[in-house]
Parts: C-alpha cells; sequence; structure tokens
C-alpha cells in the first residue's frame, strides 16, 4: 500500500478503502441485533495491514441461554479468516467480558492471528495500549452477576427498540435509539464513563503508552483525556462504527454509512435503524 487513496473498480463505480489498522469492537456475534451483515460488509470492502478484534465480537453469554447463531455470523467469522488467507493481514482478538471463555486459553499465536487479552499498537507518535477495557468497569469485574442481569435488560430494551422504530417509521419519523437513551441517562447519572475514562488514561500512562484504544461501553470515541489520546471503536449492535488508522499514522471514526457513501455501495439491510440518532439533552423526552 503505497497511500490510502480508494481502490476504485472502473466497471462498478465502487470502491475499497484503504487503512493501515482497522479496530473493531463489540459486535456480539450470536445475539440477534448484532449487525454481523453490515460489519462484514465493510471488511470485505476495506484493505488494511492488521485488524484488531478488540472485545466482545462473539457474545458466549447470550449464546449460553439462548443460542441465536446464524449465517451471517458464520460469514463474519469467514471474512475474517478471508482477509488473513487472502490479504495477508494480520488478526489480533482481544478477548472482552462477554468472550471470557477465551480465558482459560490466551495467550494463543498463529502465523497471523493471535488471541490475547492486550495488545502495544506502534505508531510513529508513540504506542498506543489496546484492552477491550472491561476491566476497568465496576460491574463488569466485581459483579458478574449484575453485569449478565444488565446483559439481558440491555437485550430486552433493544427488542423494544424494533417496535418503538417500526412505530417511527409509520410516522415518518428517523429512528432513535432507545437503549442508548436509557445507557447515557443511567451513566450519566453515576459518572461511569468518566471514571472509566480516567483509569483507562492511567493504565496507558502506567504502561508508557500515549493512548489508549479500547471498546466496552457501546461509545465511540476520539479524544484527548487529560495528556492521554483516548479512542473507542463504539459498537455493531447500534451505532456501527470503527476506529480506523490511516498510512499516516492518523485515526478516525469511521461509521457503516459514510463508509457506504465513500465506497459508492448500498447499505446492507435496514442499516439505517442501527445508525444512532444524536442523543435528546437531559431535560428531554423521549421522542415520539
Amino acid at each position: 500500500m503505497n497511500d490510502d487513496a480508494p481502490v476504485l473498480n472502473p466497471a462498478t463505480g465502487k470502491s475499497k478503502l484503504r487503512f493501515k489498522t482497522i479496530f473493531v469492537s463489540d459486535v456480539h456475534l450470536g445475539m440477534p441485533d448484532s449487525k454481523a451483515a453490515q460489519a462484514s460488509h465493510f471488511l470485505r470492502n476495506c484493505l488494511c495491514e492488521k485488524l484488531v478484534l478488540n472485545g466482545d465480537i462473539i457474545d458466549a453469554w447470550h449464546l449460553r441461554r439462548m443460542g441465536g447463531w446464524n449465517k451471517g455470523h458464520t460469514n463474519f467469522i469467514r471474512t475474517v479468516l478471508r482477509k488473513m488467507e487472502k490479504e495477508n493481514t494480520d488478526i489480533i482478538y482481544l478477548r472482552g467480558n462477554h468472550d471470557d471463555v477465551l480465558d482459560r486459553f490466551i495467550p494463543i499465536q498463529f502465523e497471523h492471528f493471535i488471541i490475547t487479552d492486550e495488545h502495544i499498537h506502534h505508531t510513529p507518535k508513540g504506542d498506543y495500549l489496546v484492552v477491550h477495557g472491561d476491566g476497568f468497569d465496576a460491574v463488569s469485574t466485581n459483579h458478574a452477576w449484575l453485569a449478565q442481569l444488565g446483559g439481558l435488560g440491555y437485550n430486552f430494551l433493544l427488542r423494544i427498540n424494533r417496535f418503538y422504530n417500526g412505530y417511527r417509521r409509520l410516522r415518518g419519523k428517523e429512528p432513535f435509539s432507545f437503549s442508548a437513551w436509557v445507557k447515557q441517562k443511567v451513566k450519566s447519572t453515576i459518572g461511569a464513563v468518566g471514571k472509566y475514562e480516567e483509569q483507562l488514561q492511567n493504565l496507558a500512562k502506567q504502561r508508557g503508552c500515549i493512548g489508549i484504544i479500547c471498546g466496552h461501553i457501546h461509545k465511540a470515541d476520539n479524544k484527548m483525556v487529560g495528556s492521554t489520546h483516548y479512542l473507542n471503536s463504539g459498537d455493531w449492535v447500534e451505532s456501527m462504527t470503527a476506529l480506523v488508522e490511516h498510512l499516516d499514522g492518523t485515526f478516525e471514526i469511521l461509521g457503516y454509512l459514510d463508509f457506504c457513501q465513500r465506497t459508492n455501495r448500498d447499505p446492507k439491510g435496514a442499516a439505517a435503524e442501527g445508525e444512532e440518532e444524536p442523543l435528546p439533552a437531559e431535560s428531554s423526552p423521549i421522542p415520539m
């Protein structure tokens, strides 16, 4: 790769995007609300030297309780393996809390495939610590049963969201993420996100890194927390975002619909429903 200009197919007018590294987290394969088809579509049409799967790619919690694996989820795994085999992409899989069954096996390293719990990502400006981030969530770490109960509640909210957005479509309104709205209310009340970011910042400093890259909280971000560069890749349940590193070392949060526009491709499935609408202010009611 000499530059990050898109690779255009003149016959179709469609293109593939070039990046140095792609970071994807929280696909939650096994959940009915996993946007596996959109995540696969994104990865198939992006070229990269390294792909970091930053935790909760497979939702073992949901699979143990209810099952739910489908062909689209298998296709995502095939897409990842194809990138390794056909494109010589290095794959780094970091375990999350929903795929914590990997704890008994890690670290595992094959030729181009590593499964571990953290990774140091080198850039020209300095090193970044890459972790899923659940180790700094007090609920996930100290009260696993409560975290699993919260997971059940989140799944329930997602189901409600489907019906609610069906109602909004009938009225000609844009989709709204009810589950994300509830999460924002809860987390802003207890100050969880701020504490989470601060703890990750401290860990990055301890490891001599200039930045930290994580997932877990399903909230994509690219900002400075103190003197530390904080990056979160978001999720592929609602927001459908990835973190990409360009060949010049700069980072960008890239949403699925933006990816489709840049490559001149049609979104897969009901993609627009997964794109989060900006959340209302604290005093705003749920839009009807």
